[in-house]
């Protein structure tokens, strides 16, 4: 209970300081004034400049960070998450494969649409002839699904005038750029409704994790439950990329280091951790992104990449040297 108390600490910490600092700097006394009165300068820069795409920030590494641990759970190997395993290009993908063909689907649908057609892809190539699956196989299938679907996203940009194959490219990055009250409550709606879903399935999530042998004993019909846990995770992760673009590593880092910080050790706990620590993540990813360069604001994805790229890194080196991979 402590420790949550201590992650819930560094999520708040995070978004006070993400609505502090910027261009235009607030005092402590300025953003309570502003957030407890709604009167002032500050009123207009959080209500309008910083508040929505800080939300959004929350809300985008709350559902990746839920997503990366149900498939971490689910396949029982840290390095499996929806990024790496590319199922969040996929969804990015189809995003601006409808942009530029103009097809007149709501964002979510078409990130959700491509999140589980990559997902299946990846499953059908992992088929071994016996019908089953092996988790690192998976895993490195969907690498390649995700070089494949990124090298498809920029085959695309070429196709698009230049202005919107630069922002479409921005995009693909992971941006938070521009983003209003209606972003927030999008990503938060399908979110909460997505959560909800999750919640009644944790008691097989949690019989899933002991075994299917075991779980098939207690009354539990795996196939059935895994495969609603794997398609409300795809589309977790689809419901962030629809607002802010495939965020590289947040789903890969939010659920060991919240299980690390917390301790956790039911899938329910470890759950929310993740979905706390996602958001942390991306919050602060999102300040440094903004703050590295005055008068720039460079993509969330940027600042996620550097994070996160040296613990893949290190994970696949310690799996290596103790022979997982």
């Amino acid at each position: 209970m402590t420790r949550g108390l201590v992650l819930a600490s560094i999520l708040l910490v995070s978004v006070v300081l993400s609505l502090m600092i910027g261009q235009v700097m607030l005092s402590p006394a300025a953003l309570w004034t502003g957030l407890s009165t709604g009167q002032g300068p500050a009123a207009l820069t959080i209500r309008v400049l910083r508040g929505p795409g800080v939300a959004t920030a929350v809300g985008v590494g709350a559902v990746l960070g839920l997503s990366g641990t149900i498939f971490q759970i689910l396949l029982r190997n840290p390095l499996a998450a929806p990024d790496v395993m590319g199922f969040t290009s996929g969804a990015g993908l189809a995003v601006i494969f409808g942009v530029m063909t103009g097809i007149a689907l709501p964002t979510p649908l078409l990130s959700a649409i491509g999140g589980c057609a990559a997902a299946l892809l990846v499953a059908l190539l992992s088929l071994r002839r016996d019908g089953t699956q092996a988790a690192i196989t998976l895993i490195l299938v969907g690498l390649g699904i995700g070089f494949f679907t990124a090298a498809a996203g920029s085959f695309i940009l070429t196709r698009l005038p230049p202005q919107e194959a630069a922002e479409a490219q921005r995009w693909l990055s992971g941006s938070l750029a521009a983003r209003n009250w209606g972003h927030a409550a999008q990503v938060f709606g399908f979110g909460a409704v997505l959560a909800v879903g999750l919640a009644i399935q944790v008691r097989s999530l949690a019989l899933l994790e002991l075994g299917d042998d075991l779980a098939k004993g207690l009354g539990l019909k795996a196939g059935r439950a895994r495969l609603g846990l794997a398609a409300t995770g795809v589309l977790l992760a689809a419901t962030g990329v629809a607002v802010a673009g495939p965020v590289p590593f947040v789903a890969l880092m939010a659920g060991p280091l919240g299980a690390r910080v917390t301790r956790a050790k039911h899938p329910a706990a470890r759950l929310a951790a993740a979905a706390c620590t996602g958001a942390a993540i991306t919050v602060l990813a999102d300040l440094a992104a903004r703050a590295a360069l005055p008068g720039l604001q460079l993509p969330v994805g940027v600042a996620t990449g550097i994070f996160g790229a040296p613990y893949l890194l290190w994970l696949l080196a310690r799996d290596i040297e103790t022979g997982d991979l």
